[in-house]
């Protein structure tokens, strides 16, 4: 049975050169993939940074000195309010081209992988114990899959 895609509003914001970065499209098809049968509805933005403004974000919201890969902030919304948004993810493309050059995968790939594992997360899905990593791992795989993208956890 063909899974059913959700109504998607994806914001895509570029704080740095967007050279080797891929297109919003591909951000709302793997926002869109990673959503399908969860939400009917959802609106969230991405953030594409530089190394300074991911090492700052990383720095004063995680308290780690260096720049990651991607952040995730589910969205905190008051009481009675019933709105679809999901919140903010942020990508560090300096991060994401290192990492897909040091792990041999195809840097579209591993934006994809990204994306989806920020989109769990604002899910409520974390990776704090092995049974939740797991779990969030698994889940990764098959959406990844589906969107014709090869294990991200495979040894390259």
């Amino acid at each position: 049975m063909p899974r059913r895609p959700p109504e998607v509003d994806v914001c895509v914001s570029y704080g740095t050169a967007r050279a080797g970065v891929p297109a919003a499209v591909s951000f709302r098809r793997w926002v869109a993939a990673a959503l399908a049968d969860r939400v009917k509805r959802a609106d969230l933005a991405i953030r594409i940074v530089d190394e300074r403004e991911g090492l700052a974000m990383n720095r004063h919201y995680r308290g780690r000195d260096y720049a990651t890969n991607v952040l995730s902030f589910p969205a905190e919304l008051p009481d009675g309010v019933d709105l679809p948004i999901l919140g903010d993810i942020v990508i560090c493309a300096p991060v994401v081209a290192r990492e897909a050059r040091a792990q041999g995968k195809p840097l579209n790939a591993h934006y994809a992988h990204l994306t989806v594992h920020g989109v769990l997360h604002l899910l409520g899905m974390d990776h704090d114990d092995p049974r939740e990593a797991e779990a969030m791992e698994t889940l990764e795989r098959r959406i990844l899959a589906e969107l014709g993208i090869a294990d991200p956890y495979a040894d390259a």
